[in-house]
């Protein structure tokens, strides 16, 4: 992991008034992940914030987003570990946005482990040594006779001891450590890190106050709506803005001109009003008439999915991967499997809609905005709206769900916008139906497999024709495929190709982006071979895990986010969860059984194994689900670990079962959660059990990993409990119905 450690990273300290010490890590942006804010995984630069005052009170900044990830709990635990305080006593505060002092501030791709736990530890055991080092100086005794516990420095050999908070004003005039050489605690001696944490928040949100983005208000403060149209890149052409301007609380009415960008700053009719509800109602009066792109109005669920059929007939346009020679393979292969597999554009339905409050003053534009990346934003936001980046402030909010939805900031654009057109605070709020048609949605995709099996059943080839959407060789967020995907490097003959179609209807990242669409797809083809094969499913992947690799790749990236498995990595979650679930052990009735899939994604192994039955052939009931997880050498907080891996299993039931978007002549269909439902508590299975492998690996992040392969494992148990395979989603399309 690169930690990036260099002379441009540095503690910086300050004396506070009155007595005590604030600590703060700087990085020089010219390096690492300012230059690249859109790449996929950029370089951490460690940075954080530690605030010691005079009576010994510790104040820690949370630097990313928290948006029920737990990670506003996680990554403080992590410094306050080798500080060496007690976490009763730690106080927690939200960081603003300032990536020049706290590193990348991120809330996507499973990063926030993995990128801040080496260096978030140097940060808290930095701090520590400059603690230590004051009470040497002030007692005259070497560094390496005192120890610390609990927020204090001992000198055993004298029965001396001074706090933190007696030590700081001292630690703060000391010239820092080189946080590269800092000494780190050996795991053993852990007694925050790896310990059962709530989340800080906890108390406030279960008692009802304000926590959340959408509570947020200014004094003076007023409220918009924004509509736009339908149709994906939709100009106003007419608005009857004279009439709306004369209802109730109407301060404003405006037709914003937005950009071409489908998911910045759409074109729409602002109305400000003194409540949100006023600006709601005369938006019910609103008449616009729209110029919408013809070449949009053409697009549909249905006409794609009638072109992926005409284009999978046709040789693939882009060859994405070719080991061996898959079609002479399948041509001499013992038995042949085909299977065409479908999935459906998904929205992402956070349970807190769009919103943020935004304030435009002397030339600058301050956010309070529940962004999962607002990093990204002032650069995004400066172009869209003509202010400068760093005329820019943006305050992090906690977020009310966000799988995605928030890295982009079209919401924020419209706040700005609004707020700098009328020149007082604004904050707009979106509707459900505006969250649900404007998404940037989870693409659709379809994948045309063909899987060849020798005389002893064991897979010698596999062909993939994804048809998805993009132009040429160039495709939207989310809508391409990783190619050494698995089983790539295990096959012997292997042959990956995409052929693409146009779209009219942004896209982003989900929940465990892209996996979260393909996993079911190839884990259940898998399932589809082994069942050709005759053999048990679960044995069948470790037997395919067994074959000699084929290209791999060289040398292997460590701790990558995407790529090849890790064998010995999968043989583990998969064997874990066989032990734990009884596989092939397990006597169940007619009309039941369980079902297995396993994934690599963001850096974690997952298998999951699925208790399944279906009554009267379409009922279906999840009895219970068995999920082994390998993120690492270390779980930063096991509370929290077990809630993103159940979180993940209940979304993922969603997805399978009957999530779908419909876009028809380039609008989204569905409206609201009548027509979106997501699993119920009466439809969730009562247990979900969640075991760990822990390995030799570095720590990593468990917000998306747990989520693919569910799916595949509830669709795989379907079929053993019916003979039914699921090659559409969702469930509903065939049928079935929850219990």
């Amino acid at each position: 992991m690169d930690t990036a450690l260099n002379r441009r990273a540095f503690l910086k300290v300050t004396a506070l008034a009155g007595g005590g010490l604030l600590v703060a890590t700087y990085f020089d942006p010219l390096t690492g992940l300012a230059q690249a804010p859109a790449a996929p995984m950029p370089r951490f630069v460690p940075n954080a914030f530690v605030k010691i005052t005079a009576d010994g009170v510790v104040t820690i900044m949370a630097k990313n987003p928290e948006i029920g990830q737990g990670i506003k709990t996680s990554l403080p635990m992590i410094i306050a570990e080798e500080l060496d305080v007690t976490w009763a006593e730690v106080r927690i505060e939200q960081a603003d946005l300032d990536e020049s002092r706290y590193g990348q501030q991120l809330a996507g791709g499973s990063t926030a482990t993995p990128t801040n736990y080496d260096p978030l530890r140097r940060v808290g055991a930095s701090v520590r040594q400059m603690l230590v080092a004051a009470a040497a100086q002030q007692w005259n005794v070497p560094a390496e006779e005192l120890s610390t516990s609990a927020g204090t420095v001992v000198h055993r050999a004298s029965n001396r001891s001074l706090t933190y908070g007696q030590l700081a004003a001292a630690a703060a005039a000391l010239p820092p450590p080189d946080m590269a050489a800092v000494r780190l605690k050996p795991a053993a001696e852990f007694k925050i890190i790896g310990k059962p944490t709530r989340n800080i928040d906890n108390p406030r949100i279960v008692t009802g106050q304000p926590v959340f983005s959408i509570d947020f208000t200014l004094p003076g403060m007023l409220w918009a709506v924004y509509q736009k149209s339908p149709v994906y890149g939709g100009k106003v052409a007419t608005a009857n803005l004279d009439e709306i301007k004369k209802l109730p609380g109407v301060r404003h009415a405006f037709i914003v001109e937005g950009t071409a960008d489908l998911t910045g700053l759409m074109p729409g009719v602002a109305i400000v009003a003194d409540s949100w509800w006023q600006a709601q109602s005369a938006r019910r009066r609103l008449q616009v008439t729209w110029n919408d792109p013809p070449a949009t109005l053409q697009q549909g669920s249905e006409a794609w999915t009638r072109r992926a059929v005409e284009l999978s007939t046709q040789a693939p346009a882009n060859p994405l991967r070719s080991d061996g020679t898959v079609d002479q393979a399948l041509q001499g292969a013992a038995k042949v499997v085909e299977g065409g597999y479908s999935y459906p554009f998904l929205s992402h339905a956070p349970l807190e809609p769009q919103n943020c409050v935004a304030r435009y003053q002397d030339g600058k534009l301050e956010f309070w905005a529940p962004s999962q990346a607002p990093g990204r934003a002032p650069a995004v936001l400066s172009g869209a709206l003509k202010v400068a980046p760093e005329n820019i402030t943006i305050h992090l909010m906690r977020v009310g769900g966000g799988f995605g939805r928030r890295l982009t900031h079209d919401f924020m654009a419209e706040a700005g916008a609004i707020a700098k057109e009328i020149g007082v605070p604004v904050k707009v709020l979106w509707t459900r139906e505006d969250d649900m048609g404007h998404d940037h949605y989870r693409p659709a995709g379809f994948h045309f497999l063909k899987g060849g099996l020798d005389q002893s059943g064991a897979l010698v080839a596999w062909r993939n024709h994804f048809v998805t959407f993009g132009e040429g060789t160039t495709y939207p967020t989310a809508a391409n495929l990783n190619p050494a995907e698995f089983p790539a490097t295990f096959a012997p003959h292997l042959g990956v190709y995409a052929s693409v179609m146009p779209l009219g209807v942004p896209t982003g990242l989900m929940r465990a982006p892209a996996t979260n669409a393909y996993s079911w797809v190839f884990q259940s083809f898998i399932d589809e071979l082994a069942h050709a094969a005759g053999k048990d499913p679960l044995q069948f992947r470790l037997d395919i895990l067994a074959l000699p690799r084929v290209n791999p790749a060289n040398p292997r990236p460590a701790n990558t986010a995407a790529g090849e498995v890790e064998p010995a990595r999968v043989r583990g979650v998969l064997e874990l969860v066989r032990e734990k679930s009884g596989w092939g052990t397990r006597r169940l009735p007619n009309g039941r059984a369980l079902g297995v899939a396993f994934q690599f994604a963001h850096r974690g192994y997952v298998a999951v194994v699925t208790d399944v039955s279906v009554a009267s052939g379409t009922r279906v009931k999840v009895h219970k689900v068995w999920v082994a997880a390998d993120i690492g050498g270390q779980i930063v907080n096991p509370t929290m670990a077990v809630n993103q891996v159940q979180g993940s299993v209940i979304e993922g039931l969603s997805s399978a079962m009957s999530w779908e978007i419909t876009i028809e002549r380039g609008r989204a269909l569905q409206t609201n959660f009548h027509q979106y439902q997501a699993v119920r508590m009466a439809q969730a299975p009562p247990e979900i059990q969640v075991d760990f492998v822990v390995t030799n690996n570095p720590p990593t992040g468990l917000g998306e990993p747990a989520l693919p392969p569910t799916i595949g494992a509830v669709c795989n148990a379907i079929f053993a409990a019916t003979g039914k395979r699921i090659r559409s989603l969702p469930l509903t399309k065939s049928g079935f119905r929850w219990a």
